[in-house]
């Protein structure tokens, strides 16, 4: 990872030494894979069939009246995991599934990121 990845003089990460490779490896590989158009053409296959983009936007039009501007919710709630969690999942499966890996981990939050 470069110095592109850093923000503000405190910025960074900490990560302990025995990962630095398998970090290294990641971002060389997401780096390489993300721009690609198959990459993205899949991507957006398991978005659609897992977990059920795109969302709708919904016009608020009592809530655009007391405001006096126009208000939409995106309908996130309606993702089929009820969060935008599965995005995160999706994608970090895929990529390590084309840089030929046959595990993963992933961070679960509230328990769900790793579904």
């Amino acid at each position: 990872m470069t110095d592109a990845t850093r923000f503000g003089p405190y910025g960074g990460r900490f990560v302990p030494e025995t990962l630095m490779a398998a970090l290294a490896e990641l971002d060389e590989a997401y780096r390489t894979i993300l721009p690609s158009a198959a990459f993205q053409q899949e991507m957006e296959y398991y978005l659609h069939e897992y977990a059920g983009r795109e969302t709708p936007l919904t016009f608020c039009r009592n809530m655009s009246a007391d405001l006096g501007c126009r208000v939409y919710l995106k309908r996130e709630d309606l993702l089929h995991s009820g969060a935008h969690k599965l995005n995160n999942a999706l994608g970090q499966a895929l990529l390590t599934r084309l840089m030929g890996k046959e595990r993963i981990i992933a961070e679960t939050g509230a328990g769900q990121h790793g579904v």
